[in-house]
């Protein structure tokens, strides 16, 4: 999520308000007056005893606190520090409790409430339909692929591109002329025309109805970027229960999490230039990739801002190995 909010936790001063367990921020019985540092002190307290679970835009109680009130009492992110004694309306509690029992009994992803996140430093819509985007491709984005890519790109393609949040981000971080982006659920083809619209880059940005590249008019791109579907069966069943409200397409590939990755790998070297870059995310599936194809000399890439399992290869690359990655996507149906 943004990092522009302007409350942080060592502004807020004061006892707040007692979390009791039963995550009741105040009872209509007994009218009491809440300040918004109380309600952001309750609610982090509340977020910590429930023990949920934070990695769809924070890490933290604190932070995911503030999103959730902030955006509950329908508040700016930009939020000073002058109004954390502004009493709250019993309507604005209202709605903060109600967000606050989805988020604790339900575990329903914070962004979902908000219907939004942040990528790329950039606020895209999201809803149930997608996953919320947190790829770790912002930090490449952001740094325009630098040192990977030498010439600034002028096509760039994002597979299977959900929210449609890699591909915004690339045309307004890189002002990249000519951006598609591809996906095969109506509702991922629906918000992405919306983020599109949302971010006036439609002379730039189209979106099409594609499996893989089965649905784009032939050309070759300087750039093609994936956060595909990369969760294998096994870490699907132990993942926490706030990804089990994100459709399971979005997540899943297979058994070793690798299907749309042998997909994309077989046919990458036909749609990108030899001077150009593919990048796929694989996740954790990285150690099933590299067990699976060993003489490929991926380049996994390191975050300063944390995450894994990103990798590189150029266009020549995907040329020199078409074959092999033909045979390995071929024996795998």
């Amino acid at each position: 999520m943004s990092n522009a909010v302007c409350i942080h936790g060592n502004m807020v001063s004061g006892q707040g308000l007692a979390y009791n367990g039963d995550i009741k921020l105040f009872s209509l019985k007994k009218p009491m007056t809440t300040r918004l540092s109380q309600a952001i002190e309750t609610v982090e307290a509340a977020l910590i005893g429930a023990q949920v679970y934070f990695g769809h835009g924070t890490d933290n109680a604190w932070d995911e606190a503030v999103f959730l009130v902030l955006g509950a009492c329908g508040m700016s992110l930009q939020t000073q520090k002058d109004q954390l004694q502004m009493v709250l309306t019993n309507e604005q509690l209202l709605r903060v409790q109600d967000w606050l029992d989805q988020r604790i009994q339900q575990r329903l992803p914070l962004p979902y409430l908000l219907g939004e996140t942040w990528f790329a430093d950039i606020p895209f819509r999201v809803n149930e339909d997608v996953i919320i985007p947190r790829s770790p491709i912002a930090e490449l984005i952001i740094k325009h692929f630098s040192p990977f890519i030498m010439q600034p790109p002028k096509t760039a393609l994002d597979l299977c591109c959900g929210s449609g949040c890699i591909g915004i981000a690339m045309a307004l971080h890189m002002d990249i002329p000519h951006v598609d982006m591809v996906d095969i659920a109506p509702a991922s083809l629906l918000l992405s025309q919306q983020n599109i619209d949302d971010h006036d880059v439609g002379d730039r940005v189209q979106v099409f109805d594609s499996n893989i590249f089965s649905g784009l008019p032939p050309k070759y791109y300087d750039l093609i970027v994936s956060n595909p579907p990369y969760v294998d069966a096994n870490d699907y069943d132990d993942m926490p229960v706030e990804f089990s409200h994100e459709p399971k397409l979005a997540l899943v590939s297979g058994d070793d999490g690798l299907d749309l990755t042998a997909a994309i790998l077989s046919q990458a070297a036909d749609w990108l230039s030899e001077e150009g870059l593919l990048v796929i995310e694989v996740g954790n599936s990285e150690v099933a990739l590299q067990h699976a194809l060993p003489e490929i000399p991926f380049m996994w890439l390191e975050f300063s801002q944390g995450g894994n399992g990103v990798f590189c290869l150029t266009g020549l690359q995907c040329k020199q190995y078409q074959e092999r990655f033909n045979a390995w996507y071929q024996s795998r149906s």
